[in-house]
């Protein structure tokens, strides 16, 4: 399974999750199986607010899911008719967020959680 977590800089398994998955300058994927990771820089990042491609911002990458503090619900749904589930991030790091998805105490996100207008709740 293929893990991404939106940052603003790359740390690795030390990067902090980044508050939005539009805004993010880097993506970290986390391989669960080859325990490996790998960095995407974000294809989309000058989109209009509301307008994010996710398949471009991943620049065409598969993944599995999305660890994130926040994002809007138009790339919830685009992800979610990929196949591909949307947990809300905890602050902290990816090695962070990679422990509390194992034991699998995080939510999954849907549109009701999703940011509007970056106001509310959306972790940025």
């Amino acid at each position: 399974m293929k893990i991404c977590f939106p940052v603003e800089s790359d740390k690795g398994l030390d990067s902090e999750v980044f508050g939005h998955f539009g805004s993010a300058p880097i993506f970290v994927v986390f391989d669960t199986e080859a325990k490996s990771i790998d960095t995407i820089s974000n294809q989309d990042l000058g989109h209009v607010h509301g307008m994010c491609n996710p398949l471009k911002a991943l620049d065409g990458k598969r993944v599995d899911v999305i660890v994130v503090g926040g994002i809007g619900a138009g790339a919830i749904n685009k992800l979610n008719v990929m196949g591909i589930k949307v947990y809300k991030a905890t602050k902290g790091t990816v090695r962070d967020n990679i422990g509390l998805f194992e034991s699998n105490t995080m939510s999954e996100m849907t549109v009701e959680h999703a940011c509007g207008g970056h106001a509310g709740g959306c972790g940025h």
